[in-house]
């Protein structure tokens, strides 16, 4: 099989950076993965998985095989009494299925509105916004399992409850080089329930509502709508400055380093994250802890942390991942100097 060689891959990450695949082939259709695959073992190729490309860190030479996860499809597969049931190829745009769902009338994903990506990686990252995980409505994640590579059927339908799913993590992300997705299944129940959680969500649609009256009956795509206007006030458009959202996991602390921290920086944003082993976690912002720091609004060079939200490192042009990653081992050693707490990074580094 030939592949494609010294591809271009700056339309492909969504920090811009001038990265190279050395051989590149678009996966259209889940059958393909079978020979692509086969063929890597047999020419000891190492390889990896390139979606949208919005939640990576791409190097300026990516060795080895980049396989462009380009699997489309969206269709509702079964209506049950409760719920429908939607299937996606793992190559949709995250966000347009996610209108797409509400044009249907099936709300449950109004939440998740405009984070960037694919359908593919949304169970690898797990990802969530504004109160709500995606998690919350995956029903099953059709995937290769690599383990069967060389077995007749090496598909493997992994149910939710096996998916490991947690905060912004999930099986998938422990075994990167077992599973590939190809294919996720929704099941949005018909008994909507507005999620307004998320207390400046609920101040958003409050403010712009002409009567707070209207709060309990308020339609999802309000809530589509009002998640849009948050995250584009407050996050970058990769397509003005190269960025790929959060950078860095909110990172948990149990309760005696949560009242540690309040006790020294009355001002700490913390919100409660459940309970391990009977004690209370907390979930720090860590966007907060970075602009702390005096972070915020930095520049270093081409790249930088953006003016309106820490959390956020951009690309101005010109950047590269070596020039990033410099960036934000600086942020980890000062947020770890001044809180005694580690920032983990959330894109993956290819």
């Amino acid at each position: 099989m030939l592949f494609d060689t010294n591809i271009p891959l700056k339309k492909l990450n969504s920090f811009g950076f001038d990265a190279i695949a050395e051989k590149a082939v678009r996966i259209e259709k889940s059958e393909e993965l079978i020979h692509v695959l086969r063929e890597c073992q047999a020419q000891d190729l190492a390889w990896r998985t390139l979606g949208g490309g919005s939640n990576v860190v791409l190097n300026d030479k990516l060795p080895g095989l980049t396989l462009l996860m380009q699997i489309k499809g969206r269709k509702l597969i079964e209506e049950s009494p409760s719920h429908w049931i939607i299937q996606v190829g793992a190559g949709e745009n995250w966000h347009e299925f996610v209108e797409w769902t509400l044009s249907k009338g099936w709300p449950g994903l109004e939440n998740l509105a405009l984070i960037p990506g694919t359908c593919g990686a949304a169970p690898i990252q797990n990802i969530g916004a504004y109160g709500s995980e995606v998690a919350q409505t995956i029903q099953s994640v059709r995937a290769l399992d690599l383990n069967k590579l060389h077995e007749d059927n090496p598909w493997i339908d992994i149910q939710n409850k096996d998916c490991a799913f947690t905060y912004r993590d999930s099986l998938f992300k422990h075994e990167p080089n077992r599973y590939i997705v190809t294919q996720v299944t929704f099941a949005l129940p018909k008994e909507w329930v507005p999620n307004l959680s998320y207390a400046e969500l609920a101040k958003h649609i409050e403010q712009h509502s002409d009567d707070a009256s209207t709060l309990p009956s308020i339609t999802p795509k309000q809530i589509f709508d009002a998640v849009c206007a948050i995250r584009q006030a407050k996050l970058p458009d990769p397509k003005v400055i190269g960025n790929a959202g959060s950078f860095f996991h909110n990172p948990i602390v149990d309760a005696d380093k949560h009242d540690e921290l309040k006790a020294k920086f009355p001002g700490l944003v913390s919100y409660p994250a459940g309970r391990v082993e009977g004690q209370t976690q907390f979930k720090l912002a860590a966007g907060w802890l970075i602009d702390q720091c005096g972070f915020k609004g930095k520049r270093v060079g081409p790249v930088g942390v953006y003016e309106n939200q820490a959390l956020v490192l951009v690309n101005h042009g010109g950047g590269t991942s070596t020039d990033i990653l410099n960036l934000a081992k600086s942020i980890q050693e000062e947020v770890q100097g001044k809180f005694g707490v580690p920032l983990e990074i959330e894109p993956n580094i290819l």
